[in-house]
C-alpha cells in the first residue's frame, strides 16, 4: 500500500476514534476543562497526530495508547463523583478572590493573578468597581464568579414582591419563508391568525426569514429585506399583558403603603405615604384603560 494512502487510512481512523472518545466523555470535555482533562486532551491530540503520520509505528500500539488515555479519565470521572477528596485532588477547589469588597491579595498571589487580570475578569462580568462586589471566586475552570452587594444588584420582580407567570418558550412559526403548523399549534395559534398578523404589518410569509410568537401572543418577524421599513413586530393581541401591568401597579401601591407604615423617621414616612397616594391615583386612572 502506498504511503499516502496509508496516511489517509490512519488519519481517518484517528478522527473516528477521537470523535467516539469525545462523545463518550461528554460535553464537559469541550467546555469546562480541569487540569487533568486539559492534559488528557492535549495528549489525545498528540497521539492522534502520531497515529496519523508515523507510518513506521504499529497502528495497533497507537490505538492501545489512545484507549488507555481514554479509559483513565473515564474511570477517574466515575470515582470523583463518589469521592469529594478525590474530586478536590483531581479538579482542585475554587479560590475566593474578593470578600465584602476587599481583595484578598494572598489568594491572588497563590493563583498567580495580577490586579489587572482581576479587573479584566470583573469587567467581563459587567462590574467596574471592586467595592460593589460582595463575593468573587475563581472557579476550577478559570472563570470568575461574582456576587454583587445587595444594594448593587438589579431590581427584580421578586424583590418587589411581584409574582409573574412563567415565560414560555418562543415558537418559531416561520423559518425561511416556510410556515410551521407544529409551532403554530404549540403557540395555540392558527394559520388564519398568522395571516391576519402578517397582513397587519404588510408582509407575506415568503418575505419573512424568521418569525416567532412569544408567550404573550406577540409575533416578531425578521424580513429577508433588512432595509424594509415595515414594523418588526405586532402588538400583543391578548389582554394578559394589560392585566399583569395593572396587577403590578397595584402591588407597587400596596408595597409603598406598607413601607410607609414601617418607616422609622417621620420624614421618610411622609414621603412614602405621598408616593403611595400617587401610585393609587395612577392605578385609578389606568384601570379603565387596562381593563378594556
Amino acid at each position: 500500500m502506498p504511503e499516502w494512502s496509508m496516511i489517509i487510512f490512519r488519519s481517518l481512523g484517528a478522527v473516528v476514534i477521537l470523535f467516539v472518545v469525545t462523545r463518550i466523555l461528554g460535553k464537559k470535555q469541550i467546555s469546562e476543562l480541569t487540569f487533568f482533562e486539559y492534559i488528557m486532551g492535549i495528549t489525545l491530540g498528540e497521539l492522534a497526530g502520531f497515529l496519523s503520520t508515523d507510518i513506521e509505528a504499529h497502528y495497533l500500539y497507537g490505538i492501545i495508547a489512545m484507549t488507555i488515555w481514554f479509559a483513565v479519565p473515564l474511570l477517574a470521572e466515575k470515582y470523583t463523583m463518589k469521592s469529594k477528596w478525590l474530586r478536590n485532588l483531581m479538579e482542585g477547589k475554587g479560590t475566593v478572590m474578593i470578600r465584602n469588597g476587599k481583595i484578598l491579595e494572598d489568594n491572588l498571589r497563590k493563583e498567580r493573578y495580577t490586579g489587572g487580570e482581576l479587573l479584566e475578569q470583573l469587567r467581563s462580568k459587567g462590574v467596574f468597581k471592586v467595592a460593589d462586589v460582595e463575593f468573587a471566586m475563581l472557579e476550577t475552570d478559570g472563570q470568575l464568579s461574582v456576587l454583587l452587594k445587595k444594594e448593587q444588584q438589579p431590581l427584580t420582580a421578586a424583590s418587589l414582591g411581584l409574582k409573574l407567570k412563567p415565560e414560555q418558550e418562543p415558537q418559531c412559526v416561520i423559518m425561511e419563508g416556510i410556515v410551521s403548523d407544529q409551532a403554530l399549534a404549540a403557540a395555540h395559534k392558527t394559520r388564519g391568525w398568522l395571516e391576519q398578523e402578517l397582513k397587519r404589518i404588510g408582509a407575506q410569509a415568503e418575505e419573512v426569514f424568521m418569525g416567532q410568537v412569544d408567550s404573550n401572543g406577540q409575533l416578531t418577524v425578521d424580513l429577508y429585506n433588512d432595509s424594509n421599513s415595515k414594523p418588526a413586530s405586532t402588538p400583543p393581541t391578548s389582554s394578559s399583558a394589560d392585566a399583569e401591568l395593572l396587577q403590578a401597579l397595584k402591588r407597587c401601591a400596596e408595597e409603598l403603603e406598607r413601607m410607609a407604615g414601617q418607616a422609622e423617621r417621620m420624614e421618610a414616612q411622609i414621603r412614602m405615604d405621598d408616593c403611595s397616594k400617587r401610585m393609587k391615583s395612577i392605578v385609578a386612572d389606568m384601570s379603565p384603560l387596562l381593563k378594556t
